[in-house]
């Protein structure tokens, strides 16, 4: 007998639909799996037969072909388990066919029958719903993670017997959606916020203009300055993510199995900062199996490389690209794989390998030391950052101070009022923020008048500018004029933006 189950897999940040085709026909007993299959999803015969067994349901001798379509696409993990299984009842005739009629199917299948979670559930769910299906049945431990999506129903399975008796109507789910929710109302994570450093105003003043532009900054200061305090802070200070950047972020998470039965929806924007010995791998992502690396899970928050010298150089010139074009490409034998890679690079560096250059009375530091220590970060990489500042030694008398500094909610308050102005004039464009403004737009929204034209000829001499490098100015500039509510670039919101540039070059003359 013939049986089709509907399944899903991941492909790159896609999800789509497969036909798990089971055909079970009386001749020479054995049991065949076709459809262009990777090592793992061939294993699941065995997974299947033993499983059905240890659940009580015995298997006739049977010729058993198990079709995975459409076959011209690969298919990876271990997710076809249960709806494999699910045929195979199906064409023992154990099921009728309107209990799986517009169901989707998916999970993992221990030798016991017990069904486990898999990764990727809120893409699978989510694409699911975009195909008019109206019921998912996944791993109970995936449960709460596929019930954030709204409008389909998804039902959890502790094991395959339970699976069995939903589909023959012996067992009614309840209804999770309304405990996820609860759940999430009222969980708070506290943050570190700004209030907490002490002095540093001109740090705190770069960062909350790279905050509401979105720009790449760079922090240099000697030890103990104040610079990873700052960066761990920006993310309390960056506007809440959208409903969308918040499906979107939270599907990259899922792909990465880094979603777990408490944290079903991620809704503050990512903070990541790896060591200086991660690899590139791991950084732009991809293996055998293609997964989401450090820069995609960055997306939509900070990226923040602490030490930034002590990283490979050839570890920081991967960044080059999806600074650029937000997204990370991945090219295997299998195929092409794009993850999305919009995030805020940060970095955070001592000026010399003492940390106290240009202080001469206590850097030990040679010329020459000092030369080889920050050419560590290629001139690509840096022409990329859009902000230097530099965080000074902190005086004692600011560390003794009773008065706290401005709080992170003061300051999200002005880099929001700044991001609506952005979203209300790039309303209908692919960015919403000064950081993405592409070069065609930038002679639309960064008109300079006659005494800014001057000055920024003047810079562009001086500083040796390259196209790219003219470009962000022009970006930082239309942020500040942003942050002071006024719709022209004058000549004030001009010249701190060439500032910023101005103290990465004193750090880097070659």
């Amino acid at each position: 007998m013939f049986s089709t189950i509907i399944s899903a897999a991941i492909c790159g940040m896609n999800a789509m639909l497969v036909h798990v085709e089971v055909d079970m026909a009386k001749g020479l007993p054995g049991f065949l799996m076709v459809g262009y299959l990777s090592g793992e999803v061939k294993e699941a015969g065995e997974r299947v037969r033993v499983a059905l067994k240890n659940s009580g349901i015995a298997l006739s001798p049977m010729r058993t072909t198990v079709n995975l379509s459409p076959a011209n696409i690969r298919k990876e993990g271990t997710a076809f388990d249960l709806p494999i299984a699910v045929g195979m009842l199906r064409s023992m005739d154990c099921i009728e066919e309107d209990a799986v009629a517009g169901i989707m199917i998916v999970g993992e299948l221990s030798l016991n029958g017990k069904v486990n979670p898999i990764k990727g559930i809120l893409p699978l769910v989510r694409r699911a719903k975009e195909e008019g299906i109206k019921r998912c049945l996944v791993p109970e431990e995936n449960k709460e993670e596929g019930a954030v999506i709204s409008g389909i129903e998804v039902i959890g399975a502790v094991s395959l017997q339970d699976a069995l008796s939903y589909l023959k109507g012996e067992r009614k789910e309840e209804n999770t959606k309304e405990k996820v929710v609860a759940s999430r109302k009222g969980k708070r994570e506290k943050t570190p916020d700004f209030s907490e450093i002490s002095g540093q105003a001109a740090a705190k003043r770069t960062a909350e203009i790279a905050a509401a532009g979105f720009h790449n900054l760079l922090l240099v200061g000697p030890p103990g300055s104040g610079k990873t305090m700052i960066a761990n802070r920006l993310t309390g200070i960056l506007p809440p993510l959208t409903s969308e950047e918040c499906m979107e972020v939270s599907s990259l998470y899922s792909i990465a199995g880094q979603l777990s039965s408490g944290k079903t929806l991620i809704e503050k924007r990512p903070f990541l900062s790896p060591h200086h010995t991660v690899t590139i791998h791991s950084l732009t992502g991809g293996g055998r199996i293609p997964r989401p690396g450090i820069i995609s899970l960055a997306h939509k928050g900070v990226l923040f490389l602490d030490e930034m010298p002590e990283f490979g150089q050839r570890v920081l010139d991967v960044l080059r690209q999806p600074l650029e074009e937000k997204q990370i490409n991945i090219a295997r034998i299998g195929g092409n794989y794009t993850y999305p890679a919009d995030f805020m690079l940060v970095g955070a560096m001592n000026p010399c390998p003492c940390g106290y250059y240009p202080d001469m009375n206590r850097c030990r530091c040679t010329q020459a030391d000092i030369k080889k220590y920050q050419s560590r970060i290629s001139g690509p990489v840096l022409d990329r950052i859009d902000l230097c500042t530099e965080v000074s030694q902190i005086a004692m008398k600011e560390l003794t101070k009773k008065n706290e500094g401005e709080s992170s909610a003061s300051i999200r308050k002005r880099v929001m009022s700044a991001r609506k102005r952005q979203e209300e004039r790039y309303r209908g464009r692919e960015y919403k923020c000064n950081a993405g403004l592409t070069a065609k737009d930038i002679s639309k929204f960064c008109l300079l008048g006659d005494k800014e034209e001057t000055l920024m000829e003047r810079a562009f001499t001086s500083l040796q500018l390259s196209a790219r490098g003219y470009y962000r100015i022009l970006r930082v500039a239309r942020t500040i004029a942003d942050m002071d509510e006024s719709e022209q670039i004058k000549e004030v919101h001009l010249a701190e933006a060439i500032s910023y540039r101005m103290e990465g070059n004193k750090y880097w003359e070659r």
